[in-house]
């Protein structure tokens, strides 16, 4: 256990604050060229749909073909690849066996800020299996004389050049089709580019430190409405069989409840809720079982449906059954009934369909992202555009060692709605400059982007897991930091430039990982539209027309992540099961002692204001400050006077304090908050039990000690619910003669105040009310009200608990 992590970090040792930035993002780039003549850019600033990123800039090379290259004197063949050089910086082509006109249209880029040579070479050369490789030829470039070229541009025409020798006096033998030009990250070329700063990754690594962009399957809820069956034989045909259905899809798998009765026609009429991926690979499975012995089941039939038979179905309205004849199963299929097959069989009376009108929970509803249902007929349009810049990572610690020294391999992965994105990997760099935009579609200003930075562990070189991410394994990318950011909190058309603290939560204690800059822009396209939205539910009308119970929709929440992370693990590069599941918050439902402390605080602050009202209402009430009773107590004659006014004047107070609060309105998106999250003071053995697996690993001792803790919490939660539901009994028993004089009291006293309220004017009768509550402390008594003390005397079911 780290001791030393009991107390709270100061905030001068790690700042979690957000940061205001000033980068110099693609609308603000300079007018000035950064090389004269026809190299780099010059002139006016170029339009670019790159305006939330800082201009990077890059010499791009596409090695597309050679020909008429010349053969081995010794094999009398060529074996040619070729190899593109820049001062240190050297990136070689696949080679081709026994091809003298070989192929290989690939793309080199070299990034200007580690370009210390001034002449690009290219050179072809002859794969040796023994020995050095031959020279064939190479071809040089001044990038003084290199074209600029930025999209829209079309792409710049590669060119035939003929070969020098290795001194460059004369043409030898073959010729190389290239295209050299100077670019930005803008380029259509750069994603698929071999980058300078990964020179050091080779092999299937280089698939893996590409940026790329995912789309979530599409997932869809599979009814399956179990109705019932006929003639159901059990093996023993002695006895009548206690039935019920067994479903699976994939690894899901539920079951009915037990037929009620034992009869060979079972009626069960039970709803069964998969999630399905298109395009649909499994099938659905039904069994249907009989209950034999508390540990034994017999399958008395089965039947395999693919998905793709059911009906797609829009609304509620309901969808036609069907009935499926099973297959018979196990030993009591005798050569007779085989013989009747034909003739004889049992069915299973079904209505299943693919609901289209729902959306298919995949993320916490806390953070949505997307709210639309999933078929696409039923899809409004985008009200808005979001763009974001991932514009460079600070200060990120090294999360693993690499040659005897910690080494960070980052990359940022991007998740709102269906889009997924994920930037190229910077290789060992702890100030990762991406400068990647991505635009994402909005249809619900209420929903939530989420970013997450990671540290690849997939390059293909010798890692050893460590540093400051914790427990990383070589074959799992760890976290280093997540950032959510709310849509409607950002105002429209406005571009926010922040450094959002990546802070993760360790065994040892929250730690500040680093900090990722990001450039946001939200344009909405639909005023009107949006504010629409405001007054229609978040999610499809079928969510509430037909809901799903609790427990239904956390399985079903968890069963899509699931499949969402296998999709996704499936591309190529994957996207990985553990970056998935951190981005989609697959154990936000685990307990935490952390998580429930901050809770509840989270509620009593809300109280606070309540209470502040009533101290000050208590306050006025004893005349703490008389001119401020005397002030009350004119609001109060003029509101009994003129009682048309109290709801103007209420919605007016309120209007007044937006007004009032508009001054001190947040200027930034919201981002993770440590005190909120009561992570700066949690105890070691608190944080412990978090990161303990579910069942648990903990030895016996800590076990116990851990639930003896949950027991005093929930002896304190049992106290104050029972409180409440004592209270809640006592005003029940103020009608229902329990305690008989009690009740006799209450109705005489209600028949008294039926009469006096009749024959006294309200305004009265609120005046009088209004100034006995309002009254002077000389005219009070410190002992408790007699309404108060009646009220504690009644009775209430406490007596006949146990």
């Amino acid at each position: 256990m780290h001791q030393n992590n009991q107390q709270p970090i100061p905030n001068n040792q790690e700042d979690f604050k957000l940061k205001d930035t000033n980068p110099r993002l693609g609308e603000r780039w300079p007018n000035g060229g950064v090389r004269g003549g026809g190299g780099w850019m010059s002139g006016d600033k170029i339009t670019s749909t790159y305006d939330l990123v800082e201009q990077m800039y890059y010499l791009y090379v596409r090695v597309v073909k050679a020909k008429d290259l010349p053969t081995s004197a010794i094999t009398g063949s060529c074996d040619p690849y070729a190899e593109v050089k820049l001062g240190n910086y050297k990136g070689t082509t696949r080679h081709y066996e026994k091809k003298t006109n070989p192929e290989w249209n690939q793309v080199f880029a070299f990034s200007k800020e580690r370009i210390q040579s001034s002449v690009l070479e290219v050179f072809i050369k002859d794969k040796e299996m023994v020995g050095r490789d031959d020279y064939l030829g190479k071809v040089l470039f001044d990038l003084n004389e290199v074209p600029t070229r930025v999209p829209p541009d079309s792409p710049l025409a590669p060119q035939w050049y003929r070969l020098e020798d290795r001194r460059g006096e004369g043409k030898v033998r073959g010729e190389i089709m290239l295209a050299v030009w100077m670019g930005t990250q803008a380029d259509e070329a750069f994603p698929e580019a071999w980058n300078s700063d990964a020179a050091t990754v080779h092999g299937e690594g280089v698939f893996n430190i590409r940026s790329k962009v995912y789309v979530s399957p599409k997932l869809w809820y599979l009814r399956v409405n179990v109705i019932e069956a006929q003639d159901v034989q059990p093996n023993d045909r002695g006895r009548l069989p206690e039935v019920y259905v067994k479903a699976q899809v994939g690894t899901q798998i539920l079951k009915t409840k037990l037929c009620p009765t034992r009869t060979i026609n079972p009626l069960w009429n039970e709803d069964l809720v998969f999630v399905a991926a298109e395009p649909f690979e499994e099938q659905l499975v039904l069994t249907v079982e009989d209950r034999v012995h508390p540990s034994k089941d017999e399958v008395l039939g089965k039947i395999s449906l693919p998905l793709n038979v059911f009906e797609k179905r829009l609304d509620h309205r309901p969808v036609h059954t069907r009935w499926f004849n099973l297959e018979k199963f196990g030993f009591g299929v005798l050569e007779g009934d085989k013989r009747k097959e034909l003739k004889f069989s049992s069915r299973i009376h079904l209505r299943v369909c693919l609901e289209g009108a729902y959306h298919v929970l995949d993320e916490s509803t806390m953070y949505i992202s997307d709210q639309r249902p999933t078929s696409r007929q039923l899809w409004k349009q985008p009200i808005g555009i979001l763009e974001v810049g991932i514009l460079s990572a600070q200060g990120l610690l090294p999360m693993k060692m690499k040659d005897g020294r910690g080494a960070t391999d980052a990359y940022c992965v991007a998740k709102y709605g269906q889009k997924w994105v994920r930037t190229r990997t910077i290789i060992d760099s702890s100030g990762p400059k991406w400068n990647e935009q991505y635009t994402w579609e909005v249809y619900d200003p209420c929903t939530v982007i989420t970013l997450g930075v990671f540290d690849n562990c997939h390059l293909g070189h010798g890692e050893r897991p460590g540093g400051a991410g914790g427990g990383g394994g070589s074959g799992r990318d760890s976290r280093i930091g997540k950032v959510r950011i709310r849509l409607s909190t950002l105002e429209a058309g406005r571009i926010y430039t922040n450094s959002y603290p990546l802070l993760v939560l360790h065994p040892s204690g929250v730690k500040k990982m680093g900090e990722l800059q990001l450039a946001v822009r939200f344009t909405c396209l639909s005023l009107a539209n949006m504010i629409y939205l405001y007054g229609h539910p978040l999610l499809p009308k079928m969510h509430y027309l037909h809901p799903f119970t609790v427990n239904q929709l956390d399985s079903l929440r968890y069963q899509a992540m699931s499949i969402v992370a296998v999709r996704l693990g499936r591309a190529e590069p994957p996207l990985r099961k553990e970056v998935v599941e951190y981005m989609l918050d697959v154990d936000s439902h685990m307990w935490s002692m952390r998580r429930s402390k901050a809770n509840f605080f989270r509620i009593m602050s809300l109280l606070s204001g309540m209470i502040s009202v009533s101290r000050w209402f208590d306050d006025v009430c004893h005349w703490k400050n008389p001119i401020t009773s005397v002030l009350v107590h004119v609001l109060f004659l003029i509101l009994i006077w003129y009682p048309e006014l109290i709801l103007p004047t209420i919605f007016l107070y309120m209007f007044l304090i937006g007004l009032w609060n508009y001054r001190f309105r947040a200027r930034h998106p919201p981002h993770m908050d440590t005190r909120l999250s009561w992570a700066e003071a949690v105890h070691p053995d608190e944080l412990d039990e978090e990161f303990d697996t579910f069942p648990t690993s903990r030895p016996q001792d800590i076990v116990r000690m851990r639930y003896d803790r949950l027991r005093s919490v929930a002896g304190r939660i049992q106290t104050v619910v029972g409180d409440m539901a004592t209270q809640g009994e006592r005003f029940q028993s103020l009608l229902s003669w329990r305690d008989p004089r009690a009740t006799s009291l209450f109705i005489v006293f209600c028949l008294c105040a039926a009469i006096i309220l009749y024959v006294t004017p309200f305004k009265a009768l609120a005046l009088l009310v209004g100034l006995y509550m309002l009254r002077h402390p000389r005219f009070r008594s410190k002992m408790p009200s007699a309404p108060s003390n009646f009220f504690k005397r009644l009775p209430a079911r406490t007596d006949g608990m146990l």
